[in-house]
Parts: C-alpha cells; structure tokens; sequence
C-alpha cells in the first residue's frame, strides 16, 4: 500500500506527461503481480463496489477525531473533497501497517457484507495504522471516487515501457470484462490465449475538434465527411455465433440492446463494427434524451422496447471474417462495409449504414454542416479517405465539425462552492429563465446548472458577489439576488419530465458574462422551447 501511494502522490503533484510514465513503469517493474493488476484496474475504472456510504464515513471519522458532525461539513465544504478531508481530520496514528494493495482491496470487497459494527471497526483500525496521504488513497478506494487524470493511453504506455509488450497489442488486452479479483498479471498481460479475444473490442479511434479554418485541411476531394450521429459510441462484436456491444467507455452493454441479437447467423463471424447506437422510433432518429431512458436500466422491458426502440448507425468495420482491417485505408474499409450492408439491409432493419459525402468545396460541406440539426445530428465528422483506423485520440486524419451550440441568456440564482483548486469559491451555478404565470406575473424558473466557461479573475468576482448576496443558506447551496446575466451555450435540448422546467439541456456551460444586460432582458422559458426541433 505504501508503494500504491507513494505512486499516487507523484502522479497527482505533476502534469508531466514523461514524469507520470516513468513512475507508473517503475512501479510496475517492482510491484507484486497481484497490486499490478489492482493498479490497471483502479486506474482504468474497475473499482471495487462502495463498502460504506458516505453519511457512515462522515459520522465515523467525526468520532473517531472526536469533533461535531456540523464541524466536519464546514471543514468539507471548504477542502472540496470527502477523502481528503477524512484524511485531514483523523488524528496521526502511532503503529504502520505492511498490507498490501490487494489485501487492502480484498478486505474492502468482503467488507460490503458485514454488518456496520463490523464496518466502523475496520474502518477505526485502519484510519488510525496509516500515515495521512496513504489513508487519503484508502479513503479515495473506500468511496470510489478515484480520479487523478491518467488516461487508459498514458497507463498502456507506461505498462509497454515496463514489459516491452507494444502498446497497441496491451490496449487490447486491457479492454473486456475481465475482473481484477479473479485474473491473474499472467493471464491479463503476458500470456497469448486465442480465446481471451472472443468478446474483445479494438481500441476505440478518437476525432479531435476543427478550431482553425476548415480549409486549412487541404482539398476536400481527399476527405469524406458524414454527420456526426449523437448517440452511444459503440462497437459490435460478431464472433462464434457469439453478441458482444460495447460502449466506448469499455462497458459492456449487451443485454441493453436486445436488438442487435439479430445480427448473429446474418452477418459474418470476424465481424466488428464501429458506429452510433441511436433511438429509432417510427423512422425518425430520436433524441439522445429518449435515449437516456435505456441507459442504466437493469432490465430492458418490452413496454422500452416498443417506446424506444434503437438501431446501430455503422460508420466503419474494424473486423472482417477474423481479419483486422484497421491498419487498410478508410476507403476500403468503407466499401466493405457498404458491400455488408447492400448484402443484409433488407433482413436487418436495426442495421443502418451511416453515408459519406464528399465535396467539391468546403463551402458546400459548410451548408450540410447548417442543415446537422434538421437530421438529428451534431455537426459533421471529416476523415481521410486513406487513412488507418488508429487508437486513440490523434491528430491529422479524423476531426470533428461540430454545429455552433445553441445559447441563450439566463439569470443566476444559486451557487455552491467548487471542487478542487476550487473549493474556496462559489463556481457551480444554477441558472432560471422568466416565465409567465396564470395570473400574469414573471418569475425566475431554474433549467441548468453550469461550473465551467468564466476566467479565473472571473470567477473571482462573482464569488464576491455571491458572498456580498446571499438570501438563504441549503447545507451548501446558497441562494442570491438575482442581478447577474450570462449567455449559457448547450449542445441540445428535449422536453424532460424530470426538471422543473420541462426541458433539459444538454452539455450547458457558461459562454460569457453579459454585464451588458439586466435581468428584465433575459430570456424566457418559451424562448428556450422554441429551440426544441
């Protein structure tokens, strides 16, 4: 545990990119096979389940430091982080411990079943054996909530450094449903077994945004573009007479879409396609708020089914009769596919083909990218005609053009402070529109909450503000005077049942402060529904 920490700490306190790979190689040169497998999984989001929740954390560590419950709130609220501020509060400890990653992890994975003496014990005893930051990585692996910015590629690199396996052949070994409780480093890493491979997705290829000048691509005879579908990033595996969906964020999702149990004995074994799991209801492509109603459900119900049926939108293939096709040009790749679609689309109405278009000009490509929303998508994808399918997120040969967001202009009215560097300021806003009551009169309704688009110098002030305005105190939500205008930009919007308002927005973030405007000028919440396509 001493070594997971020690590792933690240097990857946290640098933005080194060079200097987080060589700490992770080193440590997996010396760690035990068991912690190197806990490590992969922690760092590529396969934590154990929560032993404890939070409100039992917070009273038990108020005890055991022997301070009021309203201290500790007042302590987080200002840290802006639960593990740390536990870890801040526990009195130092006279005796160390000697256990390892995994025993600290295979301990926490019995620990959900016992009851809560059990918990509070456990917890008490280990708070007091281990020094401040190695109980602030307990802590972080108690509540799940660890995060410290490395991404799955920066691991893989650092893992390749530390095995000489290359990087590539690694991103895919670590994809799957493996479990690091079951899985040996052997097996995950080292080993060559054929049949690990059956579920297995490729490494997903990532776009980067244009933010220049489109013509600074070049000529636009050597790209294709087609729209760039707002749905569920996935891909299909096909093999063995075996279905396997998996989302980009490596889950796999399978039993979600019932669906796509068609395509097995229609399409080929070897088969894997890249593409965009999208809400299909009566021949028109829904929204990805439709969507959200099947995502995190544990059962899919017939009744879901028939009122958000979904289809995959394919925009490539990655693996064609046990052949991996990514390293072939986008061009041939594409006519394979659209050969698979010709061949199967009359029998396979939950397959769509997603078109590619090619221009003359960019001027024309700039008109299909106006018309993105009047198709249900978010702008246009341009690729490289020639260009490999890669791993990652690389510049060069895949961008995305995404449509200007939609804005509107709104009125603060709550704030709670932040997280982070941020924790000493009110930087999470909740933002309301006017709306007109049976009896006339206007009144604020809240739609959105925003934390990010101001400066710092910004943020600054309109926590002065804030602080110099408050009405009424909610725990850590503070309400103001409602004075301060900003533009709030948001990717898209749908009626929802589940806000105040009746509508959700997606991706809000603040554009700019409008200082210019009072709040007798902002929008109404008809002018927000008159955005809904």
């Amino acid at each position: 545990m001493k070594d997971f920490a020690a590792l933690i700490k240097t990857l946290d306190s640098t933005n080194k990119t060079n200097t987080k790979v060589a700490a992770l190689a080193s440590y997996f040169q010396k760690a035990s096979d068991s912690d190197k497998v806990w490590t992969i999984a922690i760092l590529s989001h396969r934590r154990p389940p929560r032993p404890v929740n939070t409100t039992l954390l917070r009273e038990w560590a108020t005890e055991l430091a022997n301070i009021p419950l309203w201290l500790f709130e007042e302590s987080y609220h200002i840290v802006g982080d639960l593990a740390e501020t536990i870890a801040l509060i526990i009195p130092a400890g006279k005796k160390e411990t000697t256990k390892s990653l995994t025993a600290f992890l295979e301990e926490m994975l019995l620990l959900k079943a016992k009851n809560e003496d059990e918990k509070k014990a456990y917890l008490h005893e280990n708070w007091r054996q281990l020094g401040y930051y190695e109980r602030f990585v307990f802590n972080k692996l108690m509540t799940g909530g660890f995060r410290i910015g490395i991404s799955q590629k920066l691991m893989t690199r650092a893992l390749s450094k530390a095995t000489g396996i290359d990087e590539d052949v690694l991103a895919y070994k670590l994809m799957g449903d493996w479990k690091p409780a079951q899985i040996t480093f052997e097996v995950l890493v080292l080993k060559e077994n054929p049949s690990d491979y059956l579920s297995k997705p490729y490494p997903f290829y990532l776009a980067y945004a244009i933010e220049d000048a489109v013509e600074d691509l070049g000529e636009p005879t050597e790209w294709f573009a087609e729209h760039k579908w707002d749905g569920i990033r996935s891909q299909v595996v096909v093999r063995e007479n075996e279905l396997f969906v998996w989302s980009r964020g490596e889950e796999l999702v399978t039993d979600k879409y019932p669906e796509f149990k068609a395509l097995v004995g229609r399409i080929p074994n070897g088969t894997v396609l890249d593409g965009e799991i999208l809400p299909f209801s009566e021949g028109v492509i829904g929204t990805f708020n439709a969507l959200q109603t099947r995502i995190g459900r544990k059962n899919v119900t017939k009744a879901l089914l028939t009122k958000t049926p979904v289809v995959l939108k394919a925009y490539d293939i990655l693996e064609w009769e046990g052949a991996d096709m990514r390293s072939k040009p986008f061009s041939e790749r594409r006519a394979v596919l659209e050969k698979l679609y010709t061949d199967v689309k009359n029998d396979l109405p939950v397959l769509h083909l997603s078109e590619t278009m090619q221009f003359s000009s960019w001027k024309a490509a700039a008109a299909e990218r106006s018309r993105s929303r009047e198709v249900r998508s978010e702008g246009l994808m341009i690729k490289r005609k020639d260009s490999p399918y890669l791993v990652g997120r690389k510049k060069g040969d895949w961008w995305k053009w995404k449509v200007d967001p939609l804005t509107i202009d709104a009125v603060l009215t709550y704030a709670m402070r932040g997280h982070g560097r941020r924790s000493n300021l009110f930087t999470d806003y909740t933002f309301a529109l006017w709306d007109t009551n049976e009896d006339g009169k206007r009144t604020l309704v809240t739609f959105a909450k925003a934390y990010s688009g101001l400066t710092d110098s910004e943020f600054k002030e309109v926590d002065k503000f804030i602080k110099a305005n408050t009405l009424e105190r909610f725990g850590p939500v503070r309400s103001v005077t409602p004075e301060l205008v900003f533009e709030i930009a948001f990717e898209g919007i749908a009626l929802s049942k589940r806000h105040k308002s009746g509508v959700a927005t997606r991706f809000p973030r603040i554009l700019r402060w409008r200082k210019d405007k009072k709040i007798q000028e902002a929008n109404t919440l008809e002018d927000l529904k008159s955005m809904i396509p």
